[in-house]
């Protein structure tokens, strides 16, 4: 899924599957509204405990399938090891003035992982790179308009929340994707959360998030997508970040009541 493609909105990861379950239900809604959407993975996730690279590839693009993207791009770094370096951030800006999104999406950068830091400062130094005309780099300058960062399981300081009940168990199906690495789910009925047995979304085998018997992805996905929905009066939703101030236009149309 790597032809050339002119995009709206450009989501960036470490690995396969770290957008999906970050980012799934906004980029599943943006498809759906239209928008051109698409991923950048920097490396091929052969550092996982389960699966290989080609097992990852391959989940992908089912995943990539499932969402609706209209291009996927691995870049083919080194699992574990990427590097916040000049090369690799021209890398990245080719990708970004090939498909000219408007839109970046990018991983906090409050993270545990080396490679999720690295990536979220790679992105946005590629975004800022990508629009100066003597770059050692293909194609014609383009800076994207607005970046905003998805919150990785941070619990605070959000700018916005994203209502994602309707993409929600889509963006599961995606995850669901990575068999390799999440292995088979039970699929409980995420339209009604009151009815959703958390212990069905429990795997049985190694291949939890945490440790084996541990927490599995699924479960980690419901009960922070249904928390943030609470907060906004919502089924499930996906919270964002920005570095900039929100500029509102008319405060009586905002949608969440303050009493």
């Amino acid at each position: 899924m790597t032809e050339s493609v002119t995009l709206d909105v450009l989501a960036i990861g470490a690995h396969p599957d770290d957008v999906e379950i970050t980012s799934g239900g906004l980029l599943i809604k943006l498809a759906r509204m239209g928008r051109k959407v698409g991923v950048l993975d920097l490396a091929g996730g052969e550092m996982g405990t389960h699966g290989d690279e080609s097992d990852r590839s391959r989940e992908a693009d089912r995943a990539a399938e499932i969402m609706g993207l209209s291009y996927r791009h691995n870049l083919g770094l080194p699992d574990s090891a990427i590097q916040y370096d000049h090369e690799t951030k021209v890398k990245i800006a080719r990708i970004i003035r090939e498909t000219t999104p408007e839109l970046v999406i990018l991983p906090h950068w409050n993270q545990r992982h080396p490679d999720h830091l690295a990536c979220s400062r790679l992105g946005f130094d590629a975004c800022f790179l990508s629009g100066l005309k003597k770059l050692e780099a293909t194609g014609e300058p383009h800076r994207p308009r607005k970046i905003i960062y998805a919150s990785y399981f941070r619990n605070q300081d959000f700018s916005f929340l994203v209502d994602i009940s309707d993409a929600f168990p889509q963006k599961v199906e995606a995850v669901a994707a990575y068999e390799s690495q999440f292995g088979q789910m039970k699929k409980p009925d995420f339209a009604s959360p009151e009815t959703v047995n958390l212990a069905e979304l429990i795997e049985t085998d190694t291949r939890s998030v945490f440790s084996p018997g541990g927490l599995s992805v699924y479960d980690l996905m419901f009960t922070r997508a249904h928390a943030l929905g609470q907060q906004a009066n919502v089924q499930y939703a996906e919270a964002y970040t920005v570095k900039e101030n929100i500029l509102i236009d008319d405060p009586q149309k905002m949608p969440i009541r303050s009493i």
